[in-house]
């Protein structure tokens, strides 16, 4: 196991590399008796071919039906006699897993994430009631309005990327996968050196590490997925959705191509959407758990405010390569949706034509940076944040970010303004509740 030189200070992140290609991260919290550990894979529904959409998420829901050595219906329980709680998600460019428990649990943690990588069973009869869910999860969000326009935006915004593929993958190869195809995803991808595995909380690093050697050392590497380099070509014009269903409420959507985390646009671009509807940070796990500070907001003046809207929102998502920047909106009752768009619209021109004034970016930078700082607020958190920007590009990425933030000036707003909200750049989503109230 190659490990790096202690770090001066002591709370700093520790790195290690196993001899099996598992990368070990740890860093030492000793606020309370916690740990948390999650362990994470380079796949996502960015590495699925045609005709098994889907498959990443589906393999996630598999990995928690048992393995060699733990029964199915002890998979929670080992965590839970320790107080703790467990949890796994699925999105483009990587799946994880976790669990956050009272410290003298680590070695628990730890044997079930290696049972996880190297023992899952995949039963004939758990993936065929597992499809059921999945089918069933996949028709839920088809019946909620907001979630339907915002798979049929992104997905007409992709042409060659697979970055426009809903992660729970679409209803036909939900049918027609096999148990086979799950399997081979699984060994494929769930291997030690496409994985990388944190541990943040009240241990002693060499001890952590030695833990790790224990439980991870003896899995065998494989041969890395090579995850295909695919160029989204230029978007030459705008493209528009415009669904009508049964529903209540109307809903507008405006989706920009924004740059990637690593991108040095990237710091601007979450500037400029703290500015349009307010800072929200960067947690996938928790940024979007509460509503941004919005009453200086201008999307929020221009919208809610004058009662053209009843909410609006912006996610800019750090991702691997270059996803979407988009705007949300739910229409108020008996307002056109011409008005709304062309009301958002104008916003967003304005920025462009006229840009920020110094006393927005100033506000944006501290409510973003006050985000980001509340969000790391817990070693679940801290975790989810070393091991979330490690799977897209490294855990530096995330540790430079609010120095990369505080360095943006007025001039770097307008310019990614400029440069990523263009007409030519944007696909616009109405969804419209049809008059007979039909679902169909």
């Amino acid at each position: 196991m190659a490990v790096t030189a202690k770090p001066a200070d002591e709370h700093a992140v520790r790195e290690a590399l196993l001899d099996n290609g598992l990368k070990v991260l740890v860093k030492e919290v000793h606020t309370a008796p916690l740990v948390s550990v999650w362990c994470w894979y380079k796949v996502g529904s960015r590495d699925e071919v045609p005709g098994i959409s889907g498959v990443a998420h589906w393999v996630e829901h598999m990995n928690f039906k048992g393995t060699t050595n733990i029964p199915r219906d002890q998979v929670k329980g080992i965590i839970e006699r320790f107080g703790g709680a467990w949890n796994g998600y699925t999105w483009i460019d990587e799946t994880t897993y976790l669990e956050t428990a009272t410290r003298d649990a680590l070695d628990q943690m730890l044997f079930i994430e290696a049972e996880r990588m190297a023992n899952c069973l995949y039963h004939d009869e758990d993936c065929e009631s597992e499809r059921t869910v999945i089918i069933s999860e996949l028709q839920g969000g088809e019946n909620d309005p907001d979630q339907l326009l915002d798979i049929e935006v992104t997905a007409a915004a992709f042409k060659a990327h697979p970055y426009g593929n809903p992660t729970i993958g679409w209803i036909g190869d939900l049918r027609s996968m096999t148990r086979d195809d799950l399997y081979g995803f699984y060994r494929r991808h769930y291997i030690p050196n496409n994985a990388t595995l944190v541990v943040v909380g009240d241990v002693e690093t060499d001890a952590a590490l030695q833990a790790v050697e224990r439980r991870f050392g003896s899995i065998a590497p494989g041969p890395v997925p090579r995850r295909t380099a695919i160029l989204e070509p230029d978007q030459l014009g705008e493209r528009r959705v415009s669904i009508e269903r049964g529903g209540t409420t109307a809903y507008l959507k405006l989706a920009y191509h924004a740059p990637a985390a690593a991108d040095t646009d990237f710091a601007p671009m979450l500037l400029l959407d703290a500015i349009l509807t307010g800072a929200k940070g960067v947690n996938l796990w928790a940024s979007f758990r509460s509503l941004p500070p919005q009453r200086s907001a201008r999307l929020y003046r221009a919208l809610v405010e004058r009662r053209l809207a009843s909410s609006v929102s912006g996610a800019l998502m750090p991702t691997r390569e270059p996803f979407l920047y988009t705007v949300s909106v739910t229409v108020s009752e008996g307002t056109p949706m011409e008005a709304v768009e062309q009301a958002a619209l104008d916003v967003l021109a304005r920025v462009i034509e006229a840009g920020i004034t110094p006393e927005e970016l100033r506000k944006s930078k501290n409510q973003l940076y006050a985000r980001m700082m509340f969000e790391n607020d817990s070693v679940t958190n801290i975790a989810h944040q070393l091991g979330y920007f490690e799977s897209i590009s490294a855990a530096d990425v995330f540790e430079s970010l609010a120095a990369r933030i505080k360095a943006v000036t007025v001039d770097d707003v307008t310019r990614v303004a400029t440069q990523y909200l263009r007409p030519s750049n944007r696909t616009v989503g109405w969804f419209r509740p049809s008059v007979s109230g039909s679902s169909r």
